[in-house]
């Protein structure tokens, strides 16, 4: 048996560029307690010390997500909150300080993009955070750190929906609620690269978009009930959640036999998967993986042009509780955006 040998540890990707000691403290955006978006506030605080396989990255851009607005407001995955104050955000992407070992394959300087363990550690709404290896990629080289930090949480979701759980295919008949969202603009794309036929529900105005994107249709809603003009679809990926109009339970009845519904937002219905049998359909909720392997995946498809990621706002690091009143609106088109430092 013939072995293919280890590729040699030289070249750019393997050894990394000088990069300065970080300073003792840092600047971050932190809520001492939940509540509204203007108990985000900054603040000065140590810079975090790695250990075992982490990574120390220093933070040019922090994406904002629904699921921080969800935990600053108390919801969310406030609970596991351990102290505070607290720093929110799952999504960066920035410059790496601090490797495991001399000869690790995202050495200091490599251009980083990926997940930080949020509620377990600090977030990202800070200019340094730590992260475990294995949750981060190699930055996309076609895209800025503003984009790249609208990708990690939304992107992985989406992939983790669409082709992972969903198994899109070619011929398949996909349903997509808020299709124009940070998650739904990813799972429209993806699930269309693979060849699925996609429907999304989103405002008018997000219509021409979302067809560039790749949607064969897409539904108003706020003029027309989709269950009035879809039936028989195989998935229904629901991002809106039964709490707001019953998306939910309306979907039951625009699935095929066995079809299934993947319900996103948690804690809205209890019951999905007793109403989805009673109804004779498939369902399950989902929860994001921060997976590197996968991230570079995305990076890849990013760097070709099959997948774009789109940025709506970006705000400067003190104005986070601003980020969040905007997100809060519900009428943001892609990702909203933080810019921690400069690059």
């Amino acid at each position: 048996m013939r072995f293919r040998p280890l590729r040699p540890a030289t070249g750019p990707e393997a050894v990394g560029e000088p990069v300065p000691d970080p300073p003792a403290t840092m600047r971050a955006s932190v809520l001492d307690a939940t509540g509204g978006p203007s108990v985000l506030h900054p603040a000065i605080l140590d810079v975090p010390s790695p250990v075992l396989s982490e990574l120390l990255v220093r933070v040019v851009a922090a994406g904002v997500n629904p699921i921080d607005a969800k935990t600053r407001a108390g919801r969310g995955v406030s609970a596991s909150i351990e102290k505070y104050p607290a720093v929110l955000g799952f999504d960066f992407s920035g410059i790496v300080v601090r490797s495991p070992y001399e000869a690790h394959h995202l050495p200091p300087g490599a251009a980083v993009f990926g997940m930080a363990p949020f509620p377990r550690s600090a977030g990202t709404y800070a200019e340094f955070v730590v992260v475990p290896s294995l949750s981060v990629a190699r930055k996309p080289a076609s895209l800025s750190h503003v984009e790249a930090a609208g990708v990690p949480l939304a992107a992985l979701t989406a992939w983790g929906l669409v082709v992972e759980t969903a198994r899109a295919h070619e011929g398949q008949r996909i349903l997509i609620h808020a299709g124009g969202g940070g998650v739904g603009h990813f799972a429209v794309q993806f699930a269309a690269y693979f060849g699925a036929h996609v429907t999304a529900t989103a405002s008018g105005s997000n219509a021409p978009w979302l067809r560039e994107l790749g949607a064969a249709a897409v539904i108003d809603y706020t003029t027309t009930r989709f269950e009035d003009v879809v039936s028989g679809v195989d998935v229904v990926i629901d991002l809106v959640g039964n709490t707001h109009d019953r998306t939910g339970e309306r979907s039951l009845g625009v699935l095929r036999p066995g079809g299934l519904l993947i319900e996103v937002p948690t804690g809205g219905w209890e019951g999905y998967a007793d109403a989805a049998a009673e109804a004779g359909v498939r369902a399950t909720g989902y929860k994001v993986i921060p997976d590197g392997g996968a991230l570079a995946t995305i990076g890849r498809l990013l760097d070709s042009g099959s997948v774009q990621v789109y940025i709506d706002r970006v705000f400067d690091l003190d104005d986070a509780a601003a980020a969040h009143h905007e997100l809060e609106q519900g009428h943001t088109r892609g990702k909203v955006v933080l810019r921690v430092s400069d690059d």
